[in-house]
């Protein structure tokens, strides 16, 4: 690998970019980032690469060689630093997320009940400007409060977020869609938001619902990582 492919690939890194390199056997590469302009035969190759996450072989139009892919790890954001985020976030870490957790309410957000995650006492609008959501995020919101989760749901809608999930029954989840809708967000995007959140196994303990929540989340990347790169950012 080239040095400066290996230095764009390194801000792509640093900036949660997904990006391509693309070589051929005579030793020529570039680095394609999600949503550059590539031309045929090769456009299809690129977009088939970041669509499902896996590096290939190629030959095509009298060239043969390789797409190495470079996906952002993906992480997971929870709004609420409640019992289910203690055991939510062990799993997740062990299931290879980047964790993090967002609650301006200090009595909650101690690193006695959080020792080993990052978290972070500003209010979702602020921690999001410092670290900003991306699609290659997943969002769970657990707080039942509205002035702490609303925002990070909306933001979330915005950014196009791989998961978005919230806790509450029926009825809450209810009242949350009527004050997004409010807001202006129309009925297909307030669809893809999980709620009830987490798989449905009959969780009923704060680790069961953890479990459902991460086996959803699970389920969500997996799944996007086939459709998710073809929209714009």
């Amino acid at each position: 690998m080239r040095y400066d492919s290996l230095q764009r690939l390194n801000a792509a890194r640093r900036k949660r970019l997904a990006a391509v390199l693309l070589s051929n056997l005579r030793g020529e590469e570039r680095v394609v980032l999600e949503g550059d302009p590539v031309e045929p035969p090769f456009a299809a190759l690129v977009e088939d690469a970041f669509r499902s996450g896996r590096s290939m072989t190629f030959a095509r139009a009298g060239a043969s060689g390789f797409l190495n892919v470079y996906l952002p790890a993906p992480r997971m954001v929870v709004i609420g630093a409640v019992h289910i985020s203690q055991y939510l976030m062990p799993m997740a870490r062990l299931a290879g997320f980047d964790v993090r957790i967002i609650d301006p309410r200090t009595g909650f957000s101690t690193r006695d009940r959080f020792p080993d995650v990052r978290v972070s006492t500003d209010w979702p609008i602020d921690a999001f400007v410092a670290d900003p959501l991306d699609r290659y995020t997943a969002l769970v919101a657990l707080t039942h409060d509205p002035k702490i989760d609303d925002f990070a749901l909306a933001e979330a809608l915005r950014t196009g977020c791989f998961y978005i999930g919230a806790l509450g029954s029926r009825k809450t989840h209810a009242a949350r869609i009527g004050r997004l809708a409010a807001g202006g967000f129309g009925v297909d995007a307030l669809s893809i938001i999980h709620a009830p959140i987490g798989l449905d196994i009959g969780a009923s303990t704060p680790a069961e619902i953890s479990v459902a929540i991460l086996g959803e989340v699970i389920k969500a990347l997996r799944t996007s990582q086939r459709t998710m790169p073809g929209d714009s950012p």
